[in-house]
């Protein structure tokens, strides 16, 4: 019912830059959340970074300052950000959303099919 559709993946250079994007769509009343998760091979999913209705940031510790996650609300889009790259950043990146579909409805939670992000020289 609702599509969290992903964009700017890619290869880049260490200490190099990259923006993603997220766009969510379909049969969704208010995004409460919005936020970015990682998982690299062998390892865990991680929560990488955070956004509320609010503008409420939260962010992992190892970001440590490089990355900025920002939402534009009229479009349902959440971006992020990311600077100063370092090879350990290399992980398949997820767009996640929490959303209600009616006024004080129920939450869903909705995940993106994945970006690819690769840091390599």
């Amino acid at each position: 019912q609702v599509q969290l559709v992903e964009s700017g993946g890619g290869l880049v250079q260490p200490g190099g830059s990259l923006r993603l994007s997220c766009a969510a769509s379909g049969n969704l009343f208010r995004i409460e959340t919005m936020a970015w998760y990682r998982q690299a091979p062998g390892k865990q999913r991680d929560l990488v970074a955070r956004i509320t209705s609010g503008d409420k940031t939260n962010y992992a510790d190892f970001v440590e300052g490089r990355f900025t996650i920002a939402r534009d609300s009229a479009k349902n889009t959440v971006f992020l950000e990311m600077n100063s790259l370092k090879a350990e950043d290399t992980a398949v990146y997820y767009c996640y959303a929490l959303i209600t579909k009616r006024t004080s409805g129920p939450l869903y939670s909705y995940w993106g099919q994945g970006t690819q992000v690769a840091v390599s020289s």
